[in-house]
């Protein structure tokens, strides 16, 4: 499913103009960006949590030169879905 494909499903359920969700689904996904590129974790009960995991520095390698390198510690944003989210996914997915 497509940012476009979600556009349109939220328009049919909710009968609002097509323009208007995007925009709404845009301003929301920049909020939530905004509030983890601060450090602020989002939280949506019921569906999950966006949270800003910090990495460790670390030693790595470079195999095409075999040299050592050093990655600097950093953040990364991180999904972790509601319980009651993962519970409904586990009943209800169908392998095709």
């Amino acid at each position: 499913m497509t940012k476009a494909d979600i556009v349109a499903e939220i328009a049919v359920e909710t009968g609002v103009e097509r323009n208007d969700v995007s925009k709404t689904v845009e301003a929301f996904m920049t909020s939530i960006k905004s509030s983890l590129s601060k450090g602020e974790n989002v939280y949506l009960r019921g569906f999950g949590s966006f949270i800003v995991k910090e990495r460790a520095e670390k030693t790595g390698r470079n195999i095409s030169k075999n040299t050592t390198i050093i990655i600097p510690a950093h953040n990364i944003p991180s999904f972790k879905p509601a319980k009651t989210f993962v519970e409904e996914v586990k009943t209800k997915v169908v392998v095709k």
